[in-house]
């Protein structure tokens, strides 16, 4: 039974499609759409379509940026010669927002899953290695902790210790205000191996 308009429905349905986005969401956001003013709904349409239509992989690290060149890759006071590997996007912009990393990232877009049928050429392995005939010292691999994540860092390291570059995992282990007890096995080996000197 239809309690809304199409048009009501129609944008909840829309809504819905988008991820993270459940039925309830979808209908809050559609309500809360329909009482803007007009004007800020035609900002927001404007800039969905803005972003559709300009937003692109820069041409180095294939981030998403509306240049030919991202910011980050773009700059030249970041360290060139030290490559950070990331799954995705939102992954860059965890490592960006903590401020401390000074080099530059490579965005596979996906991590090698068999299972999912993600095979090392469905990612952006090729490019990477393409970007290691130029001068890197380091590669830092910071896939998730995950099997997918696992896999594709032990296959990108296997790929890159033959032409001498450094190749480095990120440390993984315990989070601040975890409790040990609560934390599985392999994440408590990695925090042990991933120890520093205090």
């Amino acid at each position: 039974m239809e309690y809304y308009s199409s048009h009501i429905s129609k944008l909840i349905e829309q809504l819905s499609r988008l991820p993270g986005i459940g039925a309830k969401s979808a209908q809050r956001l559609a309500f809360h759409i329909v009482n803007m003013p007009a004007e800020q709904v035609e900002q927001l349409a404007g800039a969905i379509t803005s972003a559709k239509a300009n937003v692109r992989y820069c041409k180095e690290c294939f981030t998403l940026t509306d240049q030919e060149l991202c910011p980050i890759c773009a700059n030249p006071k970041r360290n060139h010669r030290q490559i950070m590997v990331v799954e995705n996007t939102r992954d860059l912009a965890a490592y960006e927002k903590t401020g401390k990393y000074e080099g530059v990232y490579h965005v596979l877009h996906g991590a090698i899953s068999p299972m999912l049928g993600i095979g090392p050429n469905d990612i952006r392995l090729k490019e990477l290695m393409q970007r290691l005939q130029g001068e890197v010292d380091e590669v830092i691999i910071a896939t998730n902790s995950s099997l997918e994540g696992e896999t594709t860092a032990m296959y990108i390291s296997k790929l890159i210790k033959p032409t001498g570059i450094r190749v480095t995992r990120i440390a993984s282990g315990v989070p601040v205000g975890g409790d040990l007890e609560y934390i599985d096995e392999v994440t408590l080996l990695r925090a042990l191996e991933g120890r520093v000197d205090l």
